[in-house]
């Protein structure tokens, strides 16, 4: 399983990544995203936090206008 970061707004998201067995911590700086395999962002500015200049863009979800249902599966495809 994937270490995910994920914004604390998107706590749906960050619940159905839980249960999927995933380890979750909230990004809440920068720096709790040096550590993660992904981080889920809500969208609704991109780089606030400073995540995309820590984390490769491919690692970056942006949830924006997406389903918890969507994102879970965009998670597994980059697990493949």
């Amino acid at each position: 399983m994937a270490r995910i970061g994920v914004e604390p707004i998107l706590s749906n998201i960050k619940e159905a990544l839980i249960q999927m067995g995933h380890e979750v911590i909230d990004l809440n700086n920068e720096n709790d995203a040096k550590n993660c395999d992904f981080a889920v962002i809500s969208g609704v500015d991109e780089n606030m936090l400073g995540i995309a200049n820590i984390v490769t863009p491919g690692s970056v979800i942006n949830a924006q206008g997406a389903s918890t249902e969507e994102v879970r599966q965009m998670v597994e495809e980059r697990l493949q």
